[in-house]
């Protein structure tokens, strides 16, 4: 998350050029270490945004002489996390023989498919858009970034005027251009006739600068900036925020309430056709704005910077509210409407505003819902794209900011935001993604996530795309299981929370915590559990009770939550059980045991009537002697099974495999692997069902 200030006296951006650490790299090393440390603050540029270049001499693989070679970054490359192979790479004297091809914009889109002509290397990295703004500037070394106290001035109606008050002659200013080979054909027309300039603004875009070093050229880049962090500091101090506060500010954890009871509604509008995933953000720059007076001047002017308005769409939703005197029972009813009313309005600014050739009009939905006194929700196809999303309007917050208290905020105009959203090449781009995986978007929940079947089954849904909530009563497993999940699949897609299925009170908030964390829920598995083994006569109330807290009670509650979320989001959904054997076929000694598992497939069977008009599938999974990583077989049910089959603890594991039909033993992996059946749409026709995966056990079989 984006670490804002508060108020317009924002810190100035350290200097991190490590000179010995730098002296000990090569050229393109040296390249990678400056974009990295520039992609490092999301105050320079945020994700995927800016581009940084180098122009390196080196031999050519064919003739063996000596050539210069651009070294810019790719497309679709983020600076801050991205390697070597990330850089595009070009003869630069073949890159500047295009020149002689372009005879005007009309032929813009054309010359991007010339550029793998000029490929050094037979390098496979697709080049930017940006490329001729890198090469045709005859500083060796550039950075272009999209820094918000820059931008906050590029964006104003007095953009070229503050410009020059700002950095004097030192930093130039051009007017907006979309990028492409025309704007790089005005960057070399500028550094020709300002040969003493150290950089440019682009109107209502950002910073490009350039140095004859790369140290020079990252310290350039971070002295610019600071420049106008500080001017805009001293011309706004003092002035209220955006007009002042017009709704205040919920606490917190009303915030989040409100987040996590609108979140699946939306959601499950707006995902007709392709399931959605939702951020939350309630950090105070978004609290300024979304409270602010200025809220419905400034929010309908949509972001200016390019990268920004690609991931933010034209403009965000705006639903108003207000907590002091509103609940969230108000503020449901309206959510329908309102995204309805900006679906038309969408449709009508395309309409307005296609070309004869442009791409058929896409999700017509809003990414960006603004509460006041609540926050921001964002939604996007995963979860990843939606926080970033959010992150990039926080930038467009920031730069309406600045620009508002030194000058008027000014959006792109509707036409050139159109053309950029509908850019044939954008277009090219988004046919190139590859096919999402079979749980892409969708939200899972796993109790009992922390070990055995439950992290089995967390990894297995998580691989196939969804994001996955894990919970457990068992803290320290838990947290455990979380760092593991997200080492290996990111921590966008994984989130934990501590349970108690037998409380109440726990099992509500942790659904509501699943809404705020993605934004709602798709699939349930309910495998928190148990195991105990005693005579009848032995068998305590305490025990009888345990046993049904957990495995009858326990999956009651959620459940019912699970039933109220995926009512709300209107989507269907998939609920699935991991009960046992014992609860179709009796066993001696494990009374309560078997009663409360005999209970969850009969709970099954019945919500899985009341499920059906709804969409929402439940089935069950019944696994049998899984004692691989599980943690109700390493207490006492383990010694417990062990007496009773007269073996010792140790060899209690080939005892099942001789039982079973198959002779095979079973583990965790192959019960989440029915868990996906009943997950996926590969089942979307099967509910009420039970799978046994227990290789053979005859008496339990269903019919």
């Amino acid at each position: 998350m984006l670490d804002t200030p508060t108020s317009n006296q924002s810190p100035l951006l350290a200097d991190l050029w490590d000179a010995a650490h730098a002296a000990t790299l090569s050229e393109p090393e040296r390249l990678l270490y400056r974009s990295n440390l520039l992609g490092s603050d999301k105050r320079i540029t945020n994700y995927g945004g800016g581009n940084t270049s180098s122009k390196i001499r080196m031999a050519d693989p064919l003739t063996g002489e000596l050539v210069d070679v651009l070294w810019v970054k790719g497309s679709g490359g983020d600076i801050g996390s991205m390697k070597l192979d990330g850089f595009a790479t070009l003869y630069l004297d073949k890159l500047h023989a295009l020149a002689k091809r372009y005879t005007g914009e009309e032929m813009e889109d054309a010359m991007v498919d010339l550029y793998p002509h000029t490929t050094f290397n037979l390098n496979p990295r697709a080049t930017s858009i940006d490329t001729p703004l890198h090469g045709f500037l005859p500083a060796r070394y550039v950075d272009h970034v999209h820094p918000d106290a820059v931008i906050a001035i590029a964006a104003s109606a007095d953009s070229r005027k503050i410009t020059e008050e700002v950095w004097g002659g030192e930093i130039g200013w051009l007017p907006w251009r979309r990028p492409g080979f025309e704007l790089g054909m005005w960057l070399k027309k500028f550094a020709e006739e300002n040969p003493t300039a150290k950089g440019v603004v682009l109107e209502a875009h950002g910073l490009f600068t350039w140095g004859d070093s790369e140290e020079e050229c990252y310290k350039r880049t971070v002295g610019s900036i600071n420049k106008a962090i500080a001017w805009l500091a001293d011309k706004s101090g003092g002035k209220p925020v955006f007009g002042g506060v017009k709704v205040p500010a919920a606490d917190a954890a009303t915030r989040r309430a409100v987040a996590s009871a609108v979140m699946p509604v939306i959601r499950g509008l707006i995902s007709e056709g392709t399931r959605k995933l939702g951020h939350f953000d309630d950090q105070p720059a978004v609290l300024d704005f979304v409270g602010s007076n200025d809220l419905d001047k400034l929010a309908p002017l949509g972001t200016s910077c390019p990268d920004h308005f690609l991931r933010t769409k034209i403009a965000p939703l705006v639903l108003p509210f207000d907590p002091a005197t509103e609940t969230v029972a108000d503020l449901l009813p309206r959510l329908a409407p309102a995204i309805e009313a900006y679906r038309a309005g969408y449709a009508a600014y395309y309409e307005r505003c296609k070309r004869p050739n442009s791409p058929a009009m896409r999700d017509p939905n809003a990414v960006v819902y603004l509460i006041p006194g609540i926050g921001m929700i964002t939604f996007a196809g995963d979860k990843a794209t939606a926080r970033i999303a959010g992150e990039f309007y926080v930038n467009a917050i920031n730069v309406m900011r600045g620009a508002d208290t030194v000058s008027t905020y000014r959006g792109l105009p509707e036409q050139e935001a159109f053309d950029i959203e509908y850019w044939l090449l954008e277009e090219a781009k988004l046919q190139r993604m590859p096919k999402p995986k079979s749980l892409a978007g969708r939200v899972a929940l796993v109790t009992g996530g922390a070990g055995g079947i439950g992290l089995a089954t967390a990894r297995r849904l998580a691989g196939e795309g969804a994001c996955v909530v894990i919970c457990d009563i068992d803290q320290t497993a838990l947290a455990v299981a979380d760092a593991a999940l997200a080492k290996a699949f990111g921590r966008d897609v994984i989130a934990a929370f501590p349970v108690d299925v037998t409380k109440e009170e726990t099992v509500v908030a942790l659904f509501h915590e699943a809404a705020a964390a993605f934004g709602g829920l798709d699939i349930l598995v309910s495998n928190a559990g148990i195991a105990s083994s005693a005579a009848i006569e032995d068998t305590t109330l305490a025990l009888w009770q345990r046993n049904m807290d957990i495995l009858s009670t326990g999956y009651f509650l959620v459940s019912r939550e699970a039933f109220k979320l995926l009512k709300a989001q209107n989507r269907g959904g998939s609920i699935v059980f991991i009960a046992s054997k014992n609860g179709l076929v009796a066993s001696p000694g494990a009374s309560a045991y078997c009663t409360a598992k005999a209970s969850e497939i009969q709970l099954a069977r019945c919500l899985a009537l009341e499920g059906a008009p709804h969409g929402i599938r439940v089935n069950v999974v019944n696994p049998d002697a899984v004692l691989r990583g599980s943690k109700i077989w390493s207490g006492e049910w383990r010694a417990q099974r062990a007496e009773a089959y007269k073996v010792d603890e140790g060899g209690l594991e080939e005892v099942y495999r001789q039982r079973s039909m198959l002779k095979l033993s079973v583990y965790p992996e192959d019960i989440a692997e029915g868990v996906y059946f009943f997950a996926a749409d590969l089942s979307s026709k099967s509910t009420g069902n039970i799978l046994n995966v227990d290789a053979g056990h005859a008496p339990s079989f269903t019919r």
